[in-house]
């Protein structure tokens, strides 16, 4: 993916896909383009079988993400609001969380709303020392949208969620992680270090069965389901030699001889 006025970049560092956001004049806030970007981003690693791992962070050191940007969605109709905002940014997310790869959220700045929504849908989330975090989207009337009531919840728990997204409570790197929504706490500037020490161990992991674990919490959390089940009963038969038995007779057009193995 070219960086030339993406709002989304996407690189990669040997087997580990980076995703950016770099929008510094709206503190890397997601509008249209990066939704789409992010989705584009996920279906390119998915398409790349040597990836290991994925992390997200943002551009610059202030600010992960300040969420959704006002000046995307301010002037959208609800119909617009609900089927090309909302919708099209749970494609998205979805998309991270549901990548076949361990995701790492590497907040090196504040994530809010749909930062923090983001964030959410990575599976270990690192946050640097001087990083907040909330859900502040009531303060201006508006719902945080991209599950930050759901997943959000299914990650982290009702009660830390009902304090940022109900009472606008801001949460610091230390009470993060005390409240569980982050997994780690490191210095400023440390938190690429601490990813790829992270990786590092995970690459010493088989992968199919990384894939499949993962794929298995997500069922467990609710955040997928059929598509699990479906894929996990296709990996099983594809290794059958009654597969190969009746593919092979259907290219001879001949009646196949299963064995039940």
């Amino acid at each position: 993916m070219s960086d030339d006025g993406s709002r989304v970049v996407l690189s990669f560092e040997d087997d580990v896909a980076v995703l950016t956001l770099r929008h510094k004049e709206s503190l890397n806030a997601v509008d249209a383009d990066a939704i789409e970007q992010i989705y584009d981003a996920c279906r390119t690693i998915e398409g790349r079988p040597a990836v290991r791992a994925a992390i997200v962070t943002g551009d610059g050191e202030k600010v992960f993400s300040a969420g959704g940007d006002i000046k995307a969605w301010g002037s959208l109709t609800p119909q617009q609001f609900g089927r090309d905002w909302i919708r099209r940014g749970h494609d998205a997310f979805d998309a991270v969380a549901r990548l076949r790869v361990p995701v790492i959220a590497v907040l090196n700045g504040h994530a809010f709303g749909g930062g923090l929504e983001l964030a959410a849908a990575a599976d270990l989330r690192i946050a640097e020392e001087q990083v907040k975090l909330g859900l502040p989207e009531a303060g201006i009337g508006v719902i945080p949208g991209w599950s930050g009531t759901q997943r959000t919840v299914r990650r982290f728990g009702s009660s830390v969620v009902r304090r940022m997204a109900l009472f606008g409570e801001i949460f610091d790197a230390a009470k993060a992680l005390e409240a569980g929504l982050v997994e780690f706490v490191v210095p400023r500037g440390k938190g690429r270090d601490t990813a790829a020490g992270l990786i590092a161990n995970l690459r010493s992991r088989a992968p199919l069965a990384t894939e499949i674990v993962k794929m298995m919490i997500n069922v467990a959390e609710e955040e997928e389901g059929s598509r699990v089940l479906d894929t996990v009963a296709a990996m099983s038969i594809a290794s059958t030699q009654d597969l190969a038995e009746g593919v092979a007779a259907f290219r001879e057009k001949r009646k196949p001889e299963f064995k039940g193995r």
